[in-house]
């Protein structure tokens, strides 16, 4: 238990610093960032669509699988040409995206706050409300795609931070109750051990 704990607890904090980290990036620089994000998943889909474009006229050996990499390639590469000639159209629905995601981190924090509800922390409720802002948030951004990209590409980068530093907080509070149990428990263990 200790072990899955300390992993969970890595991980979270991996993904905390990240997204404050991103979020730093989007907010110092909102225009650059966004255009690089675009540009770079463009290529990156034209290349994937280019290697199966390649995979299937290599092999051609008629398969299901050589068609489906056919089909594939076209439309990985058509897509990543269109991203990149056109990141704008991209830039709009990006939003939405992180909104999603923005929503997701919250009804994660939302569980979270019930954890340190049922192991009795007494500031359980600052875990809640922390996960209905963040749950807010993503509702904003997936409603409300501003006009003003450079404004949202900033609103996205405060998001971001806030949703890093209040997971890093909700970990902190769930890691601390485990380790007053896990004492609790033993001191238990201790105390039927001298009785006995």
């Amino acid at each position: 238990m200790g072990n899955i704990l300390k992993r969970l607890k890595t991980n979270v904090v991996i993904s905390a610093v990240l997204c404050i980290l991103l979020g730093i990036v989007l907010v110092v620089w909102p225009d650059i960032s966004m255009q690089i994000a675009c540009t770079a998943i463009g290529i990156v889909l034209l290349v994937g669509g280019v290697v199966r474009l390649v995979q299937y006229f290599v092999v051609r050996d008629g398969s299901m699988y050589a068609q489906m990499n056919l089909i594939m390639g076209i439309v990985l590469a058509v897509v990543g040409v269109w991203i990149v000639l056109k990141p704008d159209k991209v830039l709009a629905i990006i939003p939405i995206i992180i909104g999603i995601v923005i929503v997701i981190h919250g009804l994660n924090n939302l569980q979270q706050a019930i954890s340190l509800y049922k192991e009795n922390y007494d500031k359980w409720w600052i875990a809640l409300i922390l996960g209905i802002l963040t749950v807010g948030f993503g509702i904003l951004l997936i409603c409300r795609p501003f006009a003003a990209l450079d404004t949202v590409v900033v609103l996205i980068g405060i998001f971001l931070i806030y949703d890093g530093l209040s997971d890093l907080w909700i970990v902190s509070r769930i890691y601390r109750t485990a380790k007053e149990l896990k004492q609790e428990a033993e001191a238990l263990v201790v105390e039927a051990e001298e009785i006995e």
